[in-house]
């Protein structure tokens, strides 16, 4: 019996060993979905709703601007949008016609969207209005529709938006901006077109979806994700939670659909089962807490950030949690001591699942079930293969119980990275992937040990330290630096920067991320700066970045020695301004209270207004809302 046979016997009753996506295109999910539950709610989205016969037709009418604009089978479209209606809308209409998805993160710094775009050379874009001022390096031969998230809200709150008040036009500013002519207003064309009623033309092993990454290697890449990679990662997502129920779940999309966990696990898998998708811009514990008094949520996706701050910030709203039944952790460890109090809050279960954006993303979950280990990376999904290989020789398995490298393969696994053979080549070979993570096998659970990649896990977020280097070593004062993560928490790892100063030269943490913040997204700034004399280094020069961990952490060790009362005091300091922002927040969450109802009034009325319309022959059809 090999580890993976080995592995399986941990699997909870009712999940198969394997799976088979057939020959499921990812269009296939949406237009399966719509003939069964026509009138189910597809997608809520800030109270909007869209039942999936609507959904269907939108896609269609975008799919017949896409073909009128000249996008062939194979031709690669730029999304840069946050989480919203016409992402959606996009993603499926892109895959109906052939063409192929590109994600990319909408808060971007030009700097990255123009290398993104060097690799993958899109000549057409679909973008949040908000955007497209960094696109400037664009050549005139690229197409550019532009997308304003008040065009997926209803026609009532439309007109509310149009009211002169400075928090209404704060709101406007966020959802849209102007752009200038040569953009085509997306929303526009797509309510306005006739639906395309073809038939999807690619095969499971075309293109799909395109995913930026640093892979293993720290260098940013272009993962290529087929039809058939994507469809087997959901139907072994389905599969692993066999509870679940199709078309009758309600699944919460807070995670960026850039993102390959957000992508596969929320999107498609929600839409292939059914279930309605409340689907948020951004990740606002408000917001989301609101949403759960109105459209309860089932199945929850996250990391452990957002867990911890919505359990602390539920009791002060009054939110209940417990109608979600199953949860499920990634990007980032959860701890034992948060897992145990979102199980409590929620009454259901948290697993966690280990991936990577080579694989769809899932490689590993632990099983839906009381044998579960919280923080372990899991046991092998349906129909994936693993083996822990000695990392110096990869044709060799470590002993059982050693430590060695993670390799898998199965049919989510990708096809490589786009034309970069060379990358491609370090990470796949013979169909299995490398991930680069060491791990042992411990109690029938994989466990990380360490990593051979050595990236930072900030927020579920990876962070290259070689990328934040060459930026931070470029600034004014700085002879040389290095990025490493130290412990921090359930926020996963605190990024420090530790720096050598020119002669004379005096940096502080505001400086460095005020200088940073230009190239670099939000997720990847520093969070401590730390001067050295000098960097430890290697007789080749290079950087041992495990000694400057050491280094920082005997600081810390000395100062807290040295100190004993610092941290005391730094904690009572917080406790205060906790106890200070608790009572604001009550403060806050009775005005809301009090202005929701107000606008409930006035949405009402409104909405009556919309009704002696409709009775008097007016005009409302799917689109317009």
């Amino acid at each position: 019996m090999n580890l993976t046979e080995q592995l399986r016997q941990g699997y909870a009753p009712g999940v198969p060993y394997f799976t088979d996506s057939g020959s499921t295109l990812i269009c296939d999910f949406l237009f399966d979905t719509a003939a069964y539950y026509p009138k189910r709610i597809a997608l809520d989205f800030l109270s909007q709703q869209t039942t999936y016969e609507e959904l269907v037709h939108q896609v269609r009418q975008a799919a017949s601007v896409l073909r009128d604009s000249g996008v062939k089978q194979g031709d690669h479209i730029a999304l840069i949008m946050p989480n919203c209606p016409q992402h959606v809308v996009a993603v499926f209409a892109i895959a109906l016609v052939g063409a192929v998805s590109v994600e990319h993160n909408p808060l971007a710094p030009e700097d990255e969207l123009k290398s993104e775009f060097a690799r993958h050379r899109s000549k057409t874009v679909i973008a949040w209005q908000n955007t497209v001022e960094k696109l400037g390096f664009l050549g005139s031969d690229v197409r550019v529709f532009g997308v304003n998230l008040a065009y997926a809200l209803s026609r009532t709150t439309r007109m509310l938006l149009r009211l002169p008040l400075k928090s209404v036009k704060e709101k406007k500013r966020i959802l849209g901006a102007s752009v200038p002519d040569f953009v085509r207003s997306w929303d526009h064309e797509v309510r306005e077109a006739q639906p395309w009623m073809g038939d999807a033309t690619a095969h499971a092993d075309d293109p799909a979806v395109m995913l930026h990454t640093s892979g293993t290697t720290g260098t940013p890449k272009a993962a290529v994700l087929s039809h058939k990679n994507l469809a087997s990662n959901v139907f072994q997502a389905i599969a692993w939670v066999p509870p679940l129920r199709e078309g009758a779940e309600v699944f919460y999309s807070i995670l960026p659909f850039f993102h390959a966990y957000g992508f596969t696990v929320t999107l498609l898998a929600g839409v292939r089962l059914g279930a309605t998708i409340a689907i948020f811009p951004k990740f606002d514990v408000s917001q989301v807490l609101l949403s759960q008094k109105r459209l309860p949520c089932t199945f929850f996706v996250g990391v452990p950030p957002m867990f911890d701050r919505l359990l602390a910030e539920a009791p002060h709203l009054n939110v209940d949690l417990t109608s979600i039944n199953y949860t499920i952790s990634g990007a980032m460890p959860l701890s034992e001591e948060l897992s145990k109090r979102w199980e409590k809050a929620t009454t259901g279960y948290v697993v966690e699942g280990y991936g990577m954006t080579e694989a769809s993303p899932i490689i590993l979950g632990s099983p839906l079930s009381h044998d579960r280990i919280p923080g372990a990376l899991g046991i092998p999904w349906p129909s994936t293969e693993i083996r822990i290989v000695d990392p110096e020789n990869p044709e060799v398995d470590v002993e059982e119980g050693q430590i060695g490298e993670l390799i898998a393969r199965g049919p989510q696994v990708f096809q490589g990275y786009l034309d970069n053979p060379e990358e491609t080549a370090l990470v796949l070979r013979d169909g299995w992937l490398f991930t680069g993570d060491l791990v042992q096998v411990r109690n029938g659970f994989v466990f990380l040990e360490d990593r051979r990649k050595e990236l930072i896990l900030s927020g579920g977020f990876n962070v290259y330290p070689s990328q934040v280097e060459d930026v931070v070593r470029m600034m004014p004062g700085v002879a040389d630096v290095a990025v490493v993560g130290m412990p921090g928490g359930n926020k996963g790892e605190e990024m420090v920067a530790a720096l050598v100063l020119e002669g004379g030269a005096s940096v502080t943490l505001a400086d460095v991320r005020e200088w940073a913040e230009k190239s670099l997204a939000h997720y990847a700034l520093p969070r401590q700066v730390v001067v050295l004399q000098e960097l430890p280094k290697s007789q080749i020069g290079k950087v041992m970045r495990r000694s400057v961990q050491q280094q920082i952490a005997e600081l810390q060790s000395n100062l807290d020695a040295r100190f004993p009362t610092l941290r005391a005091s730094a904690t009572e300091i917080s406790e205060q301004v906790g106890q200070a922002a608790a009572a604001l927040k009550e403060s806050v969450a009775q005005a809301r209270s009090e202005a929701s109802e107000r606008a409930s009034a006035l949405l009402a009325a409104a909405t009556k207004t919309d009704e002696d319309d409709q009775e008097k022959g007016s005009d409302s059809n799917t689109s317009e809302q």
